[in-house]
């Protein structure tokens, strides 16, 4: 459920960020561990490239749209 409050929107941004950052550390550990799993990996990209898109989209509500 989207809302136009910006409060609400940067709260979101913010757990977004987070979650993104500590999928980067677990990518990060799960490529230097010796029993690699490659399918796990791959998921956990996807779902950081997901958070990503999300940030941007969330971002971009945040700025006011300007008159023509």
């Amino acid at each position: 459920m989207e809302s136009d409050d910006p409060a609400v929107i940067a709260r979101q941004l913010a757990d977004l960020r987070t979650e993104h950052r500590d999928l980067d550390a677990a990518i990060e550990r799960l490529v230097h561990a010796s029993d690699v799993d490659e399918l796990t990996v791959k998921r956990l990209k996807k779902r950081k490239l997901w958070l990503k898109d999300c940030i941007a989209r969330l971002e971009s509500a945040l700025i006011p749209d300007e008159p023509a």
